[in-house]
């Protein structure tokens, strides 16, 4: 079945492949988008964890995974672990600056790599290029490209070409930080395919 990414813009995405509909990181999410099966959430800045969004998103049964612990947090998780839920697993990865402040190591906070129908996405979170990265074996990957709070579109390039991807989607631009000539700077500096989406524009992994 084919797995379709939507770039809802920032670092927003949602991930359909027919039968279930993830969010990862809502955040301005517009109106009219289908309700959600599962919320992963990466960290809880403003931008990433949204209650206004995991509210407006989600219906009854919807699993809200984190790595903290709110009132809408469903799923606790922690760098390393992994749940299987059946038609999707999720695994909690590490995310964190290597020398910012913004996103410390000690703080546990995750990016994710799911698998849904046959298929393997990284979604990295706020991160730096970091060494978890180049265990990477996946068919597509969100890296952000921003700068500032994350890597930048070299270091994600780098990053990159240290992993296996068969697509990657640059994230976290275009709003706060990073316009899309950092998207464009990490396509020219990688040999990776890199697919640049429009807010709401989709990617399918057939």
């Amino acid at each position: 079945m084919p797995v379709e990414i939507t770039w809802l813009g920032h670092a927003s995405v949602m991930i359909r492949d027919g039968a279930l509909t993830v969010y990862i990181d809502p955040w301005k999410t517009p109106a009219g988008l289908p309700k959600a099966d599962f919320i992963l959430v990466t960290h809880d800045h403003r931008d990433h964890y949204s209650s206004p969004d995991v509210k407006a998103l989600s219906q009854e049964g919807t699993r809200v995974v984190a790595p903290m612990a709110t009132p809408l947090v469903t799923d606790l998780i922690s760098p390393g672990e992994a749940r299987d839920f059946g038609a999707l697993t999720v695994a909690a990865v590490p995310a964190y600056n290597l020398k910012k402040k913004f996103h410390p190591k000690e703080n546990g906070w995750v990016g994710y790599v799911i698998a849904i129908s046959g298929r393997r996405i990284y979604y990295a979170g706020d991160t730096d290029n970091i060494p978890e990265m180049k265990a990477m074996e996946v068919d597509a990957a969100l890296i952000p490209v921003g700068g500032t709070y994350t890597m930048d579109a070299l270091d994600a390039a780098r990053a990159v070409d240290a992993m296996k991807a068969g697509v990657v989607i640059p994230t976290h631009f275009g709003d706060i930080v990073g316009s899309r000539e950092d998207a464009l700077s990490l396509a020219r500096n990688t040999k990776t395919a890199v697919c640049i989406l429009e807010p709401g524009e989709k990617h399918t992994l057939a």
